[in-house]
């Protein structure tokens, strides 16, 4: 696992002192909120409707036990008792006090993590495939690259201002657990046919008030030159993005704009450029440090196992909790005799996302104990134990059960995605943690959501979709209507390797008719499926009408 240099250590520690100055100054009303604004927002920290949120990156989405231990700690000390795992691999604490901010981002710097450009017009925390070398079928641990991006484009002095915020992902396999698409920049490890290793670069993606998939500007990209093209891309993005309107602001709006075409030909005349006069060769990362990141992530406390483990098999075969478990929670390994273990933060009647500090500290037991001390956060608002031994397996299961985190629903109906929304946020326009709730309840019985399938539903308290509503196989977005909470329904969208932009339904639901209405929805696809297909499957083969006629059928 990388570990921050002292290099890092002493920014962060630069960083918390100098906003400790801003935050005294702030409570001795030396400056105002509107000057105070921009330089809390660049350290993570939000006005929010109750209290202050404090949102933390975890940089590829990756915590040890300290790193975990922490947060636990500044969930309990500073916070109500538990934080929020959001979209991006940041967690978020949404009752902050002022005071309190340099005191938690201190201590959060003493185990290397902080809050810097969780917010702001700038490069955001950098997302990763949070499978990073754990999976077989990745061509390469993504983890790196985003680590040189990290370090590239922290405070970077060029791109610290951009016309709107921006968000980068890489992933590495044939199966996107990143959603890169819907990202400002996507990025894709693959090999090229003599096994040269680049990027396919997927650039103007983004939801919200409009939504957008990223075209592909580049099919393939050397490793070699990841930073330079990066740079030309956002000094692109840089001269011609909006300033002026902030709806229009966002570099997929200037991608839609110019066309993915028109785009990607001033990208590569602006790279030519850099190239031809050597700029280029002084941006782009040196082979010696990506190999010295590379040698950070290498995990060689392996051991030879038996690809069959008779513990587990014995497990699955006495106990049923646990043989569903199994199924829907535990994937495959790269290497034979491990697993990667998913939990979820999904449990019936829970808000999805949320994680005490009691839970947090369990995790990071079970993750020292079983899985190389190491934890990840997946952007579904999930964690996951990268590399457990299967013999361990039964033991993490009933570690797990004991904190209520043994839910087997990942990717099935309960398993939703949801936005803190107007329980928390000043920019929704209704609740979608209620929501999420109602519907859960509905799916509650795990053999009634087994055999419903793969159902990934998403849930947006407003229209700057931070619930991935636009992608979901049934996404549900909240809108006001003269002050009651009113939710449209979308349906047929995917923010993965089948990624597409959902369908509306219809006319906009009330509040407590919604779980009726995904019951409805449901009850069709039960009705129309074929064997094997999923609920986005069958939508996409028979259309949108019969699921219309039952949503509103039942809604009279």
């Amino acid at each position: 696992m990388y570990r921050y240099d002292a290099l890092d250590a002493e920014m962060l520690a630069d960083r918390t002192a100098e906003f400790a100055i801003q935050v005294k100054r702030r409570l001795a009303g030396e400056i105002t909120e509107e000057q105070f604004k921009p330089l809390r927002l660049m350290n993570g920290l939000y006005l929010q409707l109750h209290a202050y949120m404090l949102r933390i990156a975890i940089p590829y989405g990756t915590l040890n036990g300290a790193k975990l231990r922490r947060l636990a700690h500044v969930a309990r000390t500073y916070d109500k008792g538990y934080g929020h795992f959001s979209t991006r691999q940041n967690i978020q604490m949404h009752w902050i006090k002022l005071r309190d901010a340099p005191a938690i981002l201190e201590s959060l710097a003493e185990v290397g993590l902080h809050a810097i450009q969780t917010s702001g017009n700038c490069i955001r925390n950098i997302t990763a495939d949070p499978y990073a070398g754990a999976n077989a079928e990745e061509v390469d641990d993504p983890r790196v690259w985003v680590e040189a991006l990290r370090q590239w484009s922290t405070f970077h002095p060029e791109f610290s201002f951009l016309p709107r915020k921006f968000k980068i992902a890489v992933g590495a396999s044939p199966n996107d657990r990143t959603a890169a698409r819907i990202y400002d920049i996507g990025l894709k490890l693959r090999r090229a046919r003599d096994g040269a290793l680049g990027f396919e670069v997927m650039v103007g993606g983004g939801l919200g008030r409009t939504p957008y998939l990223g075209p592909t500007i580049r099919e393939f990209l050397p490793t070699e030159h990841l930073v330079s093209y990066l740079s030309a891309i956002l000094r692109v993005y840089n001269r011609h993005g909006r300033r002026d309107n902030i709806w229009k602001a966002r570099i997929k709006i200037l991608v839609a704009s110019l066309g993915a075409e028109e785009f990607a030909r001033q990208v590569e005349a602006e790279w030519s450029a850099m190239v031809a006069d050597g700029s280029a060769a002084g941006i782009d990362v040196p082979h010696a440090e990506i190999d010295r990141i590379r040698a950070a992530f290498v995990e060689t406390r392996f051991t030879d196992r038996p690809a069959r483990s008779e513990a587990f098999e014995a497990a699955r075969a006495a106990d049923p909790a646990f043989a569903r478990f199994a199924r829907h929670n535990v994937v495959a390994h790269k290497v034979p005799g491990y697993a990667i273990v998913n939990i979820s933060l999904k449990a019936p009647g829970e808000v999805p996302g949320d994680c005490s500090s009691d839970q947090m500290e369990a995790i990071a037991g079970l993750a020292e104990r079983y899985s190389f001390d190491e934890t990840r956060v997946h952007y579904e608002q999930n964690l996951i134990l990268p590399h457990v031994a299967l013999d361990d397996v039964p033991a993490v299961f009933a570690g797990l059960k004991a904190i209520g985190l043994s839910t087997p629903n990942i990717g099935l109906a309960s398993d939703i995605i949801a936005c803190p929304g107007l329980d928390y946020c000043t920019l929704a326009n209704a609740r979608a943690i209620p929501i999420a709730q109602a519907i859960a309840a509905k799916f509650a019985d795990p053999a009634v959501a087994e055999k419903v399938g793969e159902l990934r539903i998403k849930i947006s308290g407003c229209i700057n979709a931070c619930g991935h509503h636009h992608v979901g196989h049934i996404g549900i977005l909240g809108v006001d209507k003269k002050g009651e909470e009113f939710y449209q329904l979308t349906l047929g969208g995917s923010g993965l390797e089948d990624a597409r932009l959902g369908d509306v339904l219809g006319p906009a639901v009330a509040g407590p008719k919604v779980a009726q209405a995904v019951d409805a929805l449901v009850d069709t696809y039960m009705r129309e499926r074929t064997e094997g297909e999923r609920f986005v499957d069958t939508y996409r083969r028979v259309g949108l009408p019969p699921f219309k006629a039952a949503v509103y059928a039942e809604a009279h």
